[in-house]
């Protein structure tokens, strides 16, 4: 369980980490590009619950809570990466 928890924190902490470098971009594409990659790291933490959920090493509820919280994320990421990618057309 500590490799799969150990993938869990990197590509959890990561979300937040590229959309904070992200807001300090110097171009919307730099923005967009960091945006993508939080995207994918969100994307990948949602599979490392899936996998926590399916093992039952973890509480179900708990995990569907998670779970549900991260494809939240996902859907604000994903809103935003397609206005911005209208916005630069």
């Amino acid at each position: 369980m500590y490799p799969l928890s150990t993938q869990l924190l990197k590509s959890g902490t990561s979300i937040g980490a590229n959309i904070e470098e992200g807001l300090a971009g110097y171009s919307d594409r730099d923005l967009m590009s960091k945006f993508g990659i939080a995207l994918k790291e969100a994307r990948e933490a949602k599979y490392w619950l899936r996998l926590f959920r399916e093992t039952l090493t973890l509480n179900e509820q708990e995990v569907n809570e998670l779970i549900y919280l991260v494809t939240e994320i996902i859907k604000i990421v994903t809103a935003i990466l397609k206005t911005m990618k209208q916005r630069a057309k």
